[in-house]
């Protein structure tokens, strides 16, 4: 686990970072946070990939990633 994250990207581990936060706001149910950190993760990754820091490799796995959970939140609500 400790070399997965050596060698990645300093954008994916500030995807990373977002996804950690993501998973810890719902474990603690506070689904309005997770709502905002799982928009913030899509945003992040599509900025980061179009500025190019990103590569399309790793885009493809933290979009599929995204999409899982907008899938798993899409009735999420106050």
């Amino acid at each position: 686990m400790f070399f997965k994250k050596l060698f990645k990207s300093k954008a994916e581990r500030e995807l990373d970072a977002i996804l950690d936060e993501l998973k810890a706001n719902l474990e603690n149910n506070y689904k309005s946070t997770a709502q905002a950190a799982r928009e913030k993760l899509g945003e992040r990754c599509e900025a980061l990939h179009a500025e190019g820091r990103l590569s399309d490799d790793a885009y493809r796995r933290y979009r599929n990633i995204f999409e899982e959970y907008s899938l798993t939140m899409r009735n999420y609500h106050h």
